[in-house]
C-alpha cells in the first residue's frame, strides 16, 4: 500500500467520523417524530390559556392578530406543524383537512382551523401556502407563521413551545374562546373524534337552578337531629 493511499483511506475514515454524530442526531430526530406518531392516543384534557395578541403572518402574507383576528369569539381547532416534517406533520394535515370536509358549512364559519409553525425561520407564507395547498385547504383554515420572538411568545403560551422543531409532539387545541373553555387533544386522533371534542366545547353551560324564595329565606345550614345526625335545615 503506498503513502498516498493510506492517506486517502485516513482521510475517507476522518470524514466517516465527523458525518456520525450529524447521522446519529437525524436518527434520534426520526425515531423521536416516529415514537410520537405510533404513541398510544392521549385522553383530552382541560386547559386555561392565555393567548397572546401577537402579530402573525397567514398564507398570504397578510398580518394578522392571532387573538383578536383568528381566536377570539370563535370555535377553533390548532395544530401545530412545519413543513419540512415528513412524520407526523403530514398526518396531521390529512387529519385536518377531513375534518373541514366533516364540518361542512359550519367550517370558517362557526369553527376555524390554525395550523401554527413550530420553525417560523423555514416556514415563510409561501411555504405554508404550498402547504395547505397539499392538503387542499380551504377558506377557514388559516396557517401561520411570523417572526421567531412572536411565534416563540405564542408556542409557549399554547404549551407548544419546544427547543427543536423535530421534538414537537402531535397535539391539537380545541377551544371555545368566547366561554375561554379549552381541551387539549391527540393530534393523529380521528376527524370524528375531533369533531366530537368541538361539540363538547360548542355547548352551552347548563343555566344554574332556580332558587325558590323559601330556600332564600332559610339558613341551609347543618343541625343535629335527636339521634345525633347530621341534617341541612331547608334541603333534608
Amino acid at each position: 500500500m503506498t503513502i498516498r493511499s493510506i492517506q486517502s483511506s485516513l482521510f475517507a475514515f476522518i470524514l466517516a467520523l465527523c458525518a456520525l454524530p450529524v447521522a446519529l442526531a437525524q436518527a434520534q430526530s426520526h425515531e423521536h417524530h416516529q415514537q410520537a406518531e405510533t404513541k398510544p392516543e392521549a385522553q383530552p384534557e382541560s386547559l386555561n390559556l392565555t393567548i397572546p395578541d401577537v402579530t402573525v403572518r397567514n398564507q398570504n402574507g397578510e398580518k394578522v392578530r392571532f387573538y383578536s383576528d383568528l381566536v377570539k369569539d370563535r370555535i377553533v381547532a390548532i395544530n401545530f406543524i412545519f413543513t419540512t416534517c415528513t412524520t407526523i406533520c403530514p398526518p396531521m394535515g390529512v387529519t385536518f383537512a377531513r375534518l373541514q370536509r366533516q364540518l361542512g358549512a359550519r367550517a370558517g364559519k362557526e369553527v376555524s382551523l390554525i395550523s401554527v409553525s413550530v420553525d417560523p425561520v423555514t416556514d415563510t407564507p409561501e411555504r405554508m401556502k404550498a402547504r395547505g395547498a397539499k392538503f387542499g385547504a380551504q377558506p377557514g383554515w388559516t396557517f401561520v407563521t411570523g417572526s421567531k420572538p412572536e411565534i416563540d411568545q405564542l408556542l409557549r403560551a399554547l404549551n407548544a413551545y419546544v427547543p427543536r422543531r423535530e421534538d414537537h409532539t402531535p397535539i391539537v387545541l380545541i377551544g371555545n374562546a368566547a366561554q375561554n373553555r379549552w381541551m387539549r387533544a391527540y393530534g393523529l386522533a380521528s376527524p370524528v373524534q375531533m369533531a366530537r371534542l368541538i361539540e363538547q366545547v360548542s355547548a352551552k353551560p347548563e343555566p344554574p337552578a332556580a332558587v325558590s324564595p323559601a330556600q332564600k329565606y332559610f339558613t341551609d345550614v347543618v343541625l343535629l337531629n335527636q339521634d345525633g345526625v347530621p341534617m341541612r335545615f331547608y334541603t333534608t
